[in-house]
């Protein structure tokens, strides 16, 4: 492991300074006026709850103006979360440890009864007294991945820029988040910077903890945590500063017309490509559900995408959708723009492991779907709204909170069965 360096070094000293100078969990005229906003209010946990929970169920404080953590929580609970969710941000927080303490500061976490943890969706810097771990716990050590500063099992810091204050006094920390590009910043220095979302990005996450954490990372938006691991922790000064957009409009190629580059597969399903450069999905040899998944979420967007049924053609185009377990699960979660045979509601809207049937297309226009024949699906998904048209006509539109509340992969489903062969080309994608 890479030696810190715990001492009160000039730049950790004029972060020090530079904090002391203003009264903590506040802001400035200028930062009201760059955007910035208290996610901590100096006195009450107005705006924080327990993960998973509608309420603050215990374990945090408010003690002298700093939000404490108990040090009563471990690896599965412990974590409150903010109310509101974030997507693009520069975020900053000042943090103490006690003795060989351990904490973390998450984002992008996603909120689902599946998830028992918030760390198996959302990234975290890590905090931990470092040195005083290893001594407490000796021999024990900790890997490079874990330690202070660190995106946690994904990204190490740049060891010659830490600089730390002892144990018991504040440090401060920033992350930024800027569609898809990440800082992680230490008394004011920047200690690690990457690309999310790249082939790196991907193959670190496939090789290291999360590789069978299916849902790690994905998601471009969520709440964020803080964490009690068993030791007491105090935080203040955490600001936060929204950051725009860039995605909308941006088109998308989920599909190359070559292989599966962009897509990870589940459960037992086939796929391949064939000669005319069409997406094959098939049966795999135990006939139960399969589902081949984009690797990263979309929340709004248009869709277009070409399809052609060959024998039984019981299929689906699922969104805001995640798999529970690992990769050889089957079970998702999310919602289904209906792919079936003749007078099974192609292009009709069902919930899985949930609500069924939200919509079913009108009788009248079972007709729409060509059998044996390419056919054109659009589904285009904002906010609460859904809609689809299949061949150019209009097939259902609803709202919905809940899809507007959520996030996820889109997903090529096939069915449990016999005989189910599913072509598709074309794909279009457009951000919202």
């Amino acid at each position: 492991m890479k030696k810190i360096i715990s001492i009160i070094a000039a730049s950790a000293m004029v972060a020090g300074l530079a904090s002391c100078e203003q009264k903590p969990n506040t802001l400035s005229s200028a930062e009201k006026a760059e955007g910035w906003q208290l996610l901590f209010d100096g006195e009450t946990l107005n705006g924080w709850r327990s993960f998973n929970a509608p309420e603050l169920l215990g374990g945090w404080s408010v003690v002298d103006g700093c939000i404490q953590a108990s040090g009563e929580g471990g690896d599965a609970s412990g974590y409150i979360v903010t109310d509101k969710k974030y997507s693009n941000f520069e975020l900053v927080w000042d943090w103490k440890l006690t003795y060989a303490g351990n904490s973390g500061m998450l984002y992008h976490v996603v909120e689902h009864p599946k998830f028992s943890v918030p760390y198996v969706t959302g990234p975290e810097y890590q905090l931990i007294d470092s040195e005083g771990w290893e001594e407490k716990y000796a021999p024990a050590k900790l890997a490079d991945w874990q330690n202070i500063g660190v995106d946690y099992a994904m990204h190490l810091p740049d060891y010659e820029k830490m600089h730390i204050n002892p144990v018991g006094e504040w440090n401060s920390s920033k992350i930024v988040y800027d569609n898809g590009h990440v800082e992680h910043w230490l008394n004011g220095e920047k200690i690690v910077e990457f690309e999310a979302y790249t082939d790196d990005w991907f193959a670190r996450k496939a090789s290291g903890k999360w590789g069978n954490a299916t849902e790690y990372g994905l998601a471009h938006e969520g709440v964020i945590c803080l964490q009690d691991h068993g030791d007491p922790a105090s935080f203040r000064n955490i600001k936060i500063k929204e950051l725009p957009e860039k995605r909308a409009g941006q088109q998308v190629e989920l599909f190359n017309g070559k292989d599966t580059k962009g897509w990870e597969l589940f459960g037992s399903m086939k796929v391949s490509v064939d000669a005319e450069g069409n997406l094959v999905t098939e049966n795999g040899d135990d006939k139960k559900y399969g589902y081949l998944g984009t690797r990263e979420y979309y929340k709004d967007f248009d869709l277009t995408v070409e399809f052609k049924q060959e024998s039984n053609g019981n299929s689906g185009l699922f969104f805001h959708s995640f798999v529970e377990g690992g990769y050889q699960n089957n079970i998702v979660n999310g919602w289904q723009c209906e792919v079936a045979p003749k007078n099974c509601d192609t292009g009709g809207i069902y919930e899985s492991y949930g609500r069924g049937w939200l919509v079913q297309i009108p009788e009248e226009k079972e007709n729409i779907l060509k059998v044996g024949e390419w056919n054109t699906l659009r589904l285009r998904v904002e906010g609460n709204k859904v809609q689809t048209w299949l061949n150019g006509e209009a097939m259902i539109e609803i709202e919905d909170e809940l899809i507007g509340s959520k996030t996820g992969r889109i997903m090529l489903q096939i069915h449990d069965g016999n005989d189910i062969k599913v072509l598709w080309k074309n794909f279009k994608l457009t951000k919202l």
